[in-house]
């Protein structure tokens, strides 16, 4: 830790960003990429199924609900041993979960256009034309290719997963396999996933008639499933038609006072030296001194609960506590905020943005929003040392900002509210063909 202290000394401050940043161009057909409508449907099915979670109980809009608005309501998650939806998940006395969840769940908006080339709070899956497959990985190597994209490739990390998906230990044939390194492969744990959707007519009647390689069921491969669900995410989770789209476009749909957030936001704020560009992020990674709750980032083995973010990736000191900024499209349904959910409301996480060293020192734990769950969320605030490695990775200076100057950029953040995308294109299935239970609140 006083390494990484040290390191982090050495980097000077970033000066004040320009007094006024542009605002970006509007958006188009032409900044997505394009699905075939009965491969998005299926996509939609296998979404909203707990058939690729190892106990049959976790589907992927168990941690990404439109009810949430794609994410899933609470600081950090309960995946597999939870029961319930959103702020109401507990939870199971049959099947304990070993731990929350280590990082806040992530809206899906607009993940399928091309300059989203960073997946997850710290990037550790990227495109990568110098990889094999032209991804970089945390598997390396063992990383199977064929992937119709970036976001078709982070939909195999939640499964192998053991407090998202795939369950503990020997719970499961999916679990066991994680646990024993058999990821790839014949027998492997995405193989075994498959297994399960190659035995429902439905699914593979359907993955048949939509892919030239696909000649029988036992074709089916794990990167043909989560292809079908990149392409539900991609046109479900489409978001360009919110207020602020329309002010782009030329029409006035901005309120008085988010124009004044937009002006703070653009302007003096400085929020748009990180949050730039059509989808309002730089797509880099900053360290912004946001609280530390829950397990936090470390190997079984280890017993800290630190969370050094894009420096678990990287290995440079320099990176530590950095984390991916977040497009903010539809931010203001998609709370708490944070890498670790520190913030129930976006006032709370824009004060202490504004000034992060210094609300440090005075952070609420009352912001949170947990499940109940008998662990110890509050290991690294209760370390001095802990704490004051994450106050000494901000390389930026405070920025003065007053209730009224919040309260602007308030109504500013929830001008990107999308109100079409919000209500959903296909919405919640009623059914889906493997007759598990679709997550609902």
């Amino acid at each position: 830790m006083r390494q990484i202290i040290a390191g982090l000394a050495m980097l000077a401050l970033t000066g004040a960003l320009p007094a006024k940043a542009e605002l970006p161009g509007p958006v188009s057909d032409a900044d997505y990429a394009q699905h075939p409508p009965e491969l998005v449907r299926l996509g939609w099915h296998l979404f909203y199924d707990p058939i690729l979670s190892g106990n049959r109980e976790v589907a992927c809009a168990t941690c990404h609900h439109p009810a949430f608005g794609s994410s899933d309501g609470v600081s950090l998650g309960l995946g597999d041993g939870g029961t319930g939806l959103g702020p109401a998940r507990q939870a199971d006395p049959d099947n304990m979960p070993e731990q929350r969840i280590p990082r806040n769940s992530p809206g899906l908006w607009n993940l399928s256009a091309p300059e989203f080339t960073r997946m997850f709070h710290d990037g550790r899956i990227e495109v990568d034309p110098a990889r094999p497959g032209g991804l970089r990985t945390p598997l390396e190597d063992d990383m199977v290719a064929g992937f119709a994209s970036l976001l078709s490739a982070q939909n195999m990390f939640p499964v192998l997963s053991p407090d998202e998906m795939a369950g503990h230990y020997s719970e499961n044939e999916i679990a066991q396999a994680v646990r024993q390194g058999r990821i790839t492969g014949a027998g492997g744990a995405w193989d075994l996933i498959a297994g399960r959707v190659r035995g429902i007519e439905d699914y593979s009647a359907r993955f048949v008639a939509l892919h030239a390689d696909i000649h029988a069921p036992e074709d089916i491969r794990f990167t043909h499933i989560s292809d079908a669900i990149a392409a539900f995410v991609a046109v479900e989770f489409r978001s360009d038609t919110s207020p602020f789209d329309a002010h782009l476009r030329g029409d006035e749909a901005l309120s008085e006072v988010a124009k004044r957030g937009l002006s703070l936001f653009y302007g003096r704020a400085t929020c748009a030296g990180c949050h730039s560009g059509p989808f309002q992020t730089d797509h880099g990674f900053h360290a912004r001194g946001t609280p530390q709750l829950g397990p936090g980032k470390a190997a079984r083995f280890e017993t800290h609960s630190r969370d050094v973010g894009r420096m678990r990736v990287t290995g440079r000191p320099e990176d530590a506590f950095a984390f991916r900024t977040p497009s903010l499209r539809n931010v203001a349904q998609t709370a708490p905020y944070g890498h670790a959910g520190s913030h129930a409301t976006l006032t709370g996480f824009l004060r202490d943005h504004a000034d992060p060293v210094a609300a440090l020192a005075r952070y609420d734990r009352t912001q949170v929003i947990l499940p109940d769950l008998p662990v110890r969320d509050w290991r690294t605030m209760d370390d001095p040392d802990e704490v004051a490695a994450i106050a000494d990775a901000v390389r930026t200076p405070p920025i003065a900002l007053g209730a009224d100057d919040i309260a602007d950029l308030v109504a500013f953040l929830e001008s990107l509210s999308d109100p079409e995308a919000l209500e959903g294109r296909l919405g919640v299935p009623d059914a889906v063909p493997s007759g598990l239970t679709v997550p609902r609140p």
